[in-house]
C-alpha cells in the first residue's frame, strides 16, 4: 500500500494522469475502509459461507468442470439450478448453451454490452455477448473469417440469439454515417425476413420456416461495411396448407389486418382473413401474442430503410394479394369431365395477366412433340395441384427476390481497389435443430440429415482442436473413444446406395414411381443395415410400432420414424412449364424478374430438392473446415423449456443436440487449463508463502512452486509450455475453496492491525490536500484566461463596431480588420457548404458585397473542377450510354408524353442471356409483343438488331427478317403508349407488310435502331387520337 501511495505522489507533476492517481488513492482508501468496517466475525462468516455454497445454489458455469460429466442427471441438475436463478447461459468449452426463459431478463442492456467488450472469454459469467465479443476480437487479431452456428428446435430462441449478436456488433463496432446505415439495414432486415419467412406453429408463435446464413463483413478497422444473406429450405408448402392450430406466413395476416384502406381497395382485398382459403385451414387467424397491425407498420418502415422503392413495395404486396386471390379460385367439372373455373371474379386481381390467358394456364398443360404443341386439359384434381404449385412457386421465387434485394442494400460499397476494402467475415448460421414429431415427413428428414452431418463435423473439429492444443503445449495426446456417426451419414448420402440417391433415382425414372416403390427400393438396398428398419424388415415386437408406409432411422440422437407418404412429390417440387409462360405475361415487374424469358425451358427435369439441399450442407461443411476460418468455431445451442423447467423435454433436447457427446470429448484428458501468468497473478498466488505478495521468477516456476505447496499429485496436473492443465474439477474446486479461506484470513489479519485506521486516515488526508492544491491551480489558470479574454474584448470591440459601420466605404484603417474577418468567415462557411454534385451548382453560398467578384471566380473554378472530376469518372460504357441518351432526347424530347419517365432508366447492351444468343453480331435485343394483322392477336416475340437487319424471333425460331434497306420508316404516337409501327417496303407479294409492335423498352429500341441502321430522320412522332 505504501508503494502504491509513493507511486501516486511521483506522478503529481503529470497533469494528464493527476486526477487518475488521486482517484485511485481515494478509491483504494475507501474500499479498504469498507472492508475493515464489514470484516466482523458475522460478516466473515456470511461471506465465507456464500462463497463456498454458491456452486451448490447456482450451479457450475462451465460443464467441462462438472465432476460427474458422464451423468445426464448431473448435467440436467446443473441446468435446472442455473435456470431457477435466471442464469440462462452455460459453457461447454467454447460452446454456449442457452435455455429460453420465455420472459424478459435485464441482461441485454448497453451497460452489459460494455461490460463484455474486450474481456477474456472465461473471465466473466457466460453470456451471448461474451461469445460475440470473443469471435470479433479473434477475427480482428488474426484477420480471418469466423463462423457462429446457432441450433435448436422450434421455439428455442435461435432467431432471438442471432438478433442479440447483431445488436452487440451494432453497438461495439466503430461508428460512422456509412457504417450506421449498414448497421440499420442489418438490424431491419430481420423484421422483413420474419414477416415473409416466419409463421405460427404448434410449438412457437414466431417460428422461422426457412434456414438462414448471414455474413457480416468488417473492414480492417472492425467496422461493419456490408452483409449477405443466404436462405434455404423455405417451407413453401405452408402457403397452400397449414395444420390445425397453425398459420400461414405472417405477411398475409399483416397485409389484411394492418394494410391501409386505399391499399386493400387497390389490391381487391377485404379486412377479414376468414374470406381467404389459404388463411383459414389452421383455424387460428387471430393469435393473442401477435399484433399484426403493429408488425405491419414495422415492416413498412423497414422496407423504406432498406431502400425498397415505392414501385417495388407496390409490386411486392400485389404478389401477396394475388396469392390470396389464387387460393380462392375454385374448379368444377365441365360436360367432358375436365376442369373449368367456377368463379371468375378473383381473376381480375391476379398479377395483371389477361383473364383468358390465366384461365387457360390453370386448366391446361402444354405438351410439345417435335414441332407441334398440344394443350391437354386438366382434371379437377390436376387443376387444383397446378394452382397450388403455381402459388408455391410464386411465393418461393418472390422470397428469393426479396432476399436478393436485401443483399443489394447490404452490399459492401467500398471501392474494391482500395486497401480499406480488405474485409473479414463473421458468419451466422441459424439452423433448425434435430426434430422429432408424432408424424415426421420429408422436411424432418432433410433437417435431421443436416444435423447429423453437423454433429459429425463438430465432434471431429472438437477432437482436432483438443489434439492441436495438446501438441502445442507438449502434452501427450490420449485417444478418445466416441460414437462416430459416419455410418449414419453414409446411409443417407452415399452415392448410388444412400437414401437421397435412391429418392432422386425414383423421382427421375420413367414409369409409375410412387412413395411405396421408393420404400421397397430402400428395403431392397438397405436390408440388414443396423441403423435402418421398416415394417417388412422389423422383428415381431418392433413391427407393432411401425406402419406399412414408415421407415425408421437410428440417428445419433435416437430413433426417428418417418412416414414415406409425400416424399416424392415434395422432392420433385414440380411446376408445369406452361405455368411459367403464363407468368411471363404479367405486368408485375417482380414476377417478370422471377420468371425471366432467359430461364431455359428445357425438357430436362429440374434438380430435386434434396440435391439442392445437399449443396447447402456442403457449403456449411466448407465454412466449418475452411482454412480461412480457424478454430475455435463458436457454437450456440438453445433449449426450449416452458415456463416451468420440464426435465423430460430438456433431456430430449440434450440428446438431440448431442451435448453429452460434445462434453465427453471436451472432458477427455484435462478439464481445466489456464496460462501460467493468469493462474498465478490473477487467482491463486496468495495460497503459497513463496509466491505472496510478489513472485520474482517466471510465471511457470511460480506455478510449479504453488502446486507443489498445495500438494497436487503427479497424475492430477501437467505443465505445458505456456499453460497448466488440471485433470479433475474437484482439484480446482478444492483450490478455489482454499483461496476463499485465504482471502478472509488476509482481511481478518488486516483488521487486527493497530496500524490500519491511522494509515487509512493519513492516506485520505494526503489525497484531499493534493486534490485541493490541484483545484486551486486550475482555478487560477481559469481566472488568468478570463482576464486575457476581457482585455482582448475591451481593445477589439470598439474597432469591430467602427469597422461594421464603415463596411461599405473603401478599405481604410478603420474597417480593414472587420473586412478581413468578413472574408475569412465567408471562405470558412463556403468550405463547409460547397455543392456536392454538378446538379447542385445553383446552391452556392450568397457572398457579402466585398466578396462578390471573388465568389463568382471561385464558383466558376469549382464548377469546372466538378465537371472535370465527373468526366474523368465516366467509363467508356457510361459515355456510350450518355451518347445514346442524347440521341433519344433529340428525337423525343417535348414530342412524346412518356419520354420524361424513360430518362432515369439506363440502356443495356442486350437483354438476352448468353445461353440463348444465336447470332455472332448482336447489337441489341428487346422483348416485344407483335399483333397479328388479322384479329390483332398478341404474340410474345423478341426483336433483335444486327448490323444488316432486324429479326423478329420466337425463342430460337426466326419469324421475320427486316432488312434496313427495306425499312421505310417508323411511326409512334405522341401519347404515353408503347406502340410502334415498322413500315416495310414490300417488293415481293410473299413478303409480310408493316409490323405493329408493343415494346416496354420503346425508347431504347428506337434509339438503337436509329444508330445501327442510320434512320434518325425516318422515325416520326405522329398525333395520337
Amino acid at each position: 500500500m505504501a508503494r502504491l501511495f509513493r507511486a501516486a505522489i511521483i506522478k503529481v507533476h503529470d497533469n494528464a494522469d493527476y486526477f487518475t492517481c488521486v482517484s485511485n488513492i481515494r478509491r483504494y482508501a475507501v474500499v479498504m475502509h469498507m472492508i475493515v468496517n464489514t470484516a466482523t466475525s458475522e460478516g466473515l462468516a456470511f461471506f465465507f459461507f456464500a462463497s463456498l455454497t454458491a456452486r451448490d445454489r447456482v450451479g457450475i458455469q462451465d460443464f467441462v468442470l462438472l465432476d460427474a460429466y458422464t451423468s445426464e442427471s448431473a448435467f440436467l441438475d446443473n441446468l435446472r439450478k442455473r435456470f431457477h436463478e435466471n442464469l440462462i447461459y452455460t459453457y461447454i468449452g467454447t460452446l454456449l448453451v442457452s435455455v429460453n426463459p420465455y420472459k424478459d431478463l435485464d441482461i441485454y442492456s448497453k451497460k452489459q454490452m460494455d461490460t463484455y467488450m474486450g474481456v477474456n472469454f472465461f473471465e466473466l459469467p457466460p453470456h451471448i455477448y461474451a461469445l460475440a465479443d470473443n469471435v470479433f476480437r479473434t477475427m480482428q487479431s488474426e484477420f480471418n473469417n469466423h463462423f457462429i452456428l446457432i441450433s435448436g428446435e422450434s421455439g428455442s430462441g435461435k432467431t432471438e440469439a442471432s438478433k442479440k449478436i447483431l445488436q452487440f456488433y451494432a453497438v461495439s463496432c466503430p461508428s460512422t454515417k456509412l457504417l450506421n446505415n449498414v448497421r440499420d439495414r442489418l438490424l431491419l432486415s430481420n423484421p422483413v425476413l420474419e414477416a415473409f419467412g416466419n409463421a405460427k406453429t404448434l410449438r412457437n408463435d414466431n417460428s422461422s420456416r426457412f434456414g438462414k446464413y448471414m455474413d457480416i463483413q468488417f473492414d480492417h478497422q472492425g467496422g461493419a461495411v456490408g452483409g449477405h444473406i443466404l436462405s434455404y429450405l423455405l417451407e413453401k408448402s405452408r402457403v397452400v396448407h397449414q395444420n390445425h392450430g397453425e398459420r400461414n406466413f405472417h405477411i398475409f395476416y399483416q397485409l389484411v389486418e394492418g394494410g391501409e384502406e386505399d391499399l386493400l381497395r387497390w389490391l381487391g382485398l377485404e379486412r377479414n382473413c376468414k374470406h381467404y382459403s389459404y388463411l383459414v385451414q389452421g383455424d387460428c387467424a387471430k393469435v393473442s401474442s401477435i399484433n399484426d397491425k403493429s408488425d405491419w407498420k414495422t415492416v413498412r418502415k423497414a422496407l423504406s430503410v432498406i431502400e425498397f422503392s415505392e414501385s417495388d413495395i407496390e409490386h411486392l404486396f400485389g404478389i401477396i394479394a394475388s396469392v390470396l386471390h389464387m387460393g380462392n379460385i375454385k374448379f368444377d367439372t365441365d360436360s367432358r369431365g375436365y376442369a373449368a373455373l367456377s368463379n371468375n371474379q378473383e381473376m381480375h386481381w391476379l398479377l395483371g395477366i389477361p383473364n383468358q390467358v390465366l384461365q387457360h394456364g390453370l386448366t391446361h398443360r402444354k405438351i410439345e412433340a417435335k414441332t407441334e404443341e398440344v394443350f391437354s386439359p386438366f382434371s379437377v384434381d390436376h387443376a387444383v395441384f397446378a394452382r397450388d404449385a403455381l402459388a408455391k412457386a410464386i411465393y418461393g421465387r418472390t422470397f428469393n427476390w426479396l432476399v436478393s434485394k436485401i443483399n443489394e442494400s447490404l452490399a459492401n460499397k467500398v471501392n474494391s481497389f482500395s486497401d480499406s476494402s480488405r474485409k473479414t467475415v463473421i458468419g451466422l448460421l441459424d439452423i433448425y435443430g434435430f426434430e422429432v414429431f408424432s408424424v415426421n415427413s420429408f422436411e424432418q428428414f432433410c433437417i435431421n440429415y443436416c444435423n447429423e452431418k453437423l454433429q459429425q463435423l463438430f465432434i471431429q473439429l472438437t477432437l482436432k482442436s483438443e489434439q492441436e492444443e495438446y501438441e502445442v503445449e507438449g502434452i501427450e495426446w490420449e485417444p478418445v473413444p466416441y460414437f462416430n456417426n459416419k455410418i449414419i451419414c453414409d446411409l443417407v448420402e452415399e452415392k448410388f446406395r444412400g437414401i437421397i440417391s435412391l429418392l432422386d433415382e425414383e423421382c427421375l425414372r420413367p414409369g409409375e414411381a410412387t412413395d411405396l416403390t421408393f420404400l421397397e427400393k430402400m428395403e431392397e438396398k438397405m436390408g440388414g443395415h443396423p441403423h435402418f428398419v421398416t415394417h417388412k424388415l422389423a422383428d415381431q415386437k418392433t413391427r407393432k410400432t411401425l406402419e406399412r408406409g414408415d421407415f425408421r432411422l437410428l440417428h445419433y440422437a435416437g430413433e426417428v420414424t418417418y412416414c414415406v407418404v409425400g416424399f416424392l412429390d415434395k422432392n420433385n417440387d414440380l411446376l408445369y412449364r406452361y405455368g411459367k409462360e403464363v407468368m411471363r405475361q404479367s405486368k408485375n415487374a417482380i414476377i417478370r424478374h422471377c420468371f425471366p424469358y432467359s430461364e431455359p425451358d428445357t425438357k430436362k427435369r429440374p434438380e430435386t430438392k434434396t440435391a439442392t439441399f445437399r449443396v447447402y450442407v456442403a457449403f456449411f461443411s466448407f465454412c466449418l473446415f475452411s482454412p480461412s476460418c480457424p478454430e475455435p468455431r463458436p457454437r450456440c445451442v438453445v433449449l426450449p423449456p416452458p415456463a416451468h423447467f420440464d426435465d423430460v423435454l430438456v433431456r430430449h433436447q440434450m440428446k438431440y443436440l448431442g451435448l453429452m457427446e460434445h462434453l465427453r470429448v471436451r472432458r477427455a484428458g484435462f478439464a481445466y487449463r489456464r496460462k501460467y501468468d493468469i493462474f498465478l497473478q490473477r487467482w491463486y498466488k496468495p495460497l503459497c508463502p513463496d509466491t505472496w505478495p510478489n513472485w520474482k521468477g517466471t510465471a511457470a516456476e511460480g506455478v510449479q512452486r504453488l502446486v507443489k505447496h498445495l500438494g497436487y499429485k503427479s497424475d492430477e496436473y501437467k505443465m505445458g509450455r505456456t499453460k497448466i492443465f488440471i485433470r479433475h474439477p474437484r482439484t480446482l474446486f478444492a483450490t478455489e475453496d482454499s483461496l476463499q479461506v485465504c482471502k478472509h484470513q488476509l482481511v481478518d489479519g488486516f483488521n487486527n492491525s493497530a496500524f490500519t485506521n491511522e494509515f487509512l486516515h493519513c492516506v485520505i488526508s494526503v489525497a484531499t490536500k493534493i486534490e485541493n492544491c490541484w483545484r486551486g491551480l486550475l482555478a487560477r489558470k481559469e481566472r488568468e484566461r478570463r482576464r486575457r479574454v476581457a482585455c482582448l474584448l475591451i481593445s477589439f470591440f470598439p474597432r469591430f463596431i467602427k469597422g461594421f459601420m464603415t463596411r461599405h466605404q473603401p478599405a481604410c484603417v478603420d474597417n480593414s480588420e472587420y473586412l478581413a474577418y468578413v472574408r475569412q468567415n465567408y471562405l470558412t462557411r463556403l468550405k463547409d457548404n460547397l455543392p456536392k454534385t454538378v446538379l447542385e451548382k445553383d446552391r452556392w453560398l450568397t457572398p457579402p458585397p466585398i466578396m462578390l467578384e471573388v465568389s463568382q471566380i471561385l464558383k466558376k473554378i469549382y464548377i469546372r473542377h466538378m465537371v472535370r472530376q465527373y468526366v474523368r469518372g465516366i467509363t467508356p460504357q457510361r459515355k456510350a450510354q450518355l451518347l445514346l441518351k442524347v440521341q433519344t432526347s433529340s428525337m423525343f424530347k417535348g414530342k412524346k408524353e412518356n419520354y420524361p419517365f424513360s430518362v432515369c432508366r439506363p440502356f443495356v447492351d442486350t437483354r438476352i442471356s448468353e445461353s440463348t444468343t444465336l447470332y455472332c453480331c448482336l447489337f441489341g435485343y428487346v422483348p416485344v409483343v407483335k399483333y397479328d394483322r388479322n384479329g390483332f392477336r398478341p404474340r410474345v416475340r423478341q426483336l433483335i438488331f444486327t448490323q444488316e437487319a432486324a429479326y423478329l424471333t420466337e425463342e430460337a425460331k426466326i419469324k421475320q427478317r427486316i432488312d434496313y434497306s427495306s425499312l421505310k420508316g417508323v411511326s409512334v404516337s405522341n401519347l404515353s403508349d408503347n406502340f410502334l409501327i415498322l413500315h416495310v417496303l414490300c417488293d415481293d407479294i410473299k413478303k409480310k407488310g408493316d409490323l405493329v409492335l408493343q415494346c416496354e423498352y420503346l425508347f431504347e429500341a428506337l434509339t438503337k435502331l436509329s444508330v445501327i441502321a442510320n434512320k434518325q430522320n425516318s422515325i416520326s412522332v405522329v398525333q395520337g387520337r
